[in-house]
């Protein structure tokens, strides 16, 4: 019994520690950066798949067309005022390339170039994550989906941005959050 619990005592004191090494470590992080990472935890746990943990989606509302999902992408980023810098019709390119057809997808290509030279400034390591992308797919049982990348790691998985780059930042995610939601719902 002794042997137990000394063992358990020690384990107790490892963890302990461990969690004094965490919060050691991370001192002077976003205060929302333990939320942030809580919640990838959970997705990566319940879906196993790293992408989905770091993604936004939005299933597009029935009825809806792809070209209506199109249409409607383009007017909420022109309505709120962010430069569309390109896209890539994929699935159409796969579908040349297979000589047969594929499923639809397009990614649109986003940037407020001011924003974005903030963030290289800051970090050139953000440059990887620029543009900003939303993603047009139709899944294999041929439903619509919006995905674009959970812009929180970014913004509040560090140390604090400066207060005027977050205020930037947060906009731009808000954004991005408003063509994934006016999107799935064919608004303009």
């Amino acid at each position: 019994m002794g042997f137990v619990r000394n063992l358990l005592a020690l384990v107790g004191l490892l963890a302990v520690l461990a969690a004094g090494y965490v919060v050691w470590t991370f001192r002077g992080f976003d205060p929302q950066a333990p939320m942030v990472y809580w919640q990838m935890a959970q997705s990566l746990a319940a879906t196993g798949n790293a992408a989905d943990a770091t993604v936004w989606k939005r299933k597009v509302a029935d009825g809806l067309s792809f070209s209506d999902v199109d249409q409607s992408i383009q007017s909420v980023a022109l309505a709120d005022n962010i430069k569309g810098v390109g896209d890539l019709p994929l699935g159409d390119q796969v579908t040349a390339m297979q000589g047969k057809p594929w499923r639809k997808l397009k990614i649109y290509l986003y940037c407020n170039p001011l924003t974005a030279a903030k963030m290289v400034d800051y970090s050139e390591a953000y440059s990887a994550y620029l543009p900003c992308r939303v993603a047009l797919v139709e899944d294999k049982q041929g439903r619509l989906w919006l995905y674009t990348l959970n812009m929180d790691m970014m913004i509040h998985g560090g140390k604090p941005l400066p207060p005027d780059l977050l205020k930037e930042a947060e906009q731009v995610r808000t954004t991005m959050l408003d063509i994934l939601t006016k999107g799935a719902s064919g608004e303009f």
